[in-house]
């Protein structure tokens, strides 16, 4: 299993910053590995809502449906994609904090099938995907 984990202090308050974190239609906007995103259903983002997504990851393009299967709002969101190449499930915890909120972002790569060869490598370039999606996140969640 390939994790990425990382906190966040935003300027944002715990409702806004869970809003939009939670509507992964915005991955676009601080993921640079993320092509494409976009809502498949409509109404609040919760428990159930569906998200289609683009990836670029180790030069390759991957669709994922990612759906969010536990909301907490305004605290955490746990969202899962899945194909047959590898499960994702991302974990993203909003607590308040004097003058914004801290964002916990726990990631999680785990390959399926023949890709369990490749898991060494695969860790190493989800973290640097990883890595990216920190950086666009703290623009986005600090301006």
């Amino acid at each position: 299993m390939a994790r990425f984990l990382t906190t966040i202090d935003s300027t944002g308050d715990p409702d806004a910053t869970f809003a939009y974190l939670a509507d992964f239609a915005h991955a676009g906007q601080w993921d640079p590995s993320v092509v494409e995103a976009r809502r498949v259903d409509e109404g609040p983002a919760g428990t159930g809502s569906r998200f289609a997504l683009v990836v670029s990851f180790a030069g390759r393009r991957v669709p994922l449906e990612y759906v969010i299967t536990e909301a907490d709002a305004p605290r955490r969101v746990v969202l899962r994609a899945e194909n047959r190449f590898f499960r994702s499930a991302d974990t993203i915890t909003v607590s308040p904090r004097t003058g914004g909120s801290r964002v916990t972002y726990d990631a999680r790569l785990t390959p399926k099938g023949a890709l369990w060869l490749l898991a060494w490598p695969l860790a190493l370039t989800f973290r640097r995907v990883g890595e990216r999606a920190r950086r666009g996140l703290v623009r986005s969640l600090t301006t």
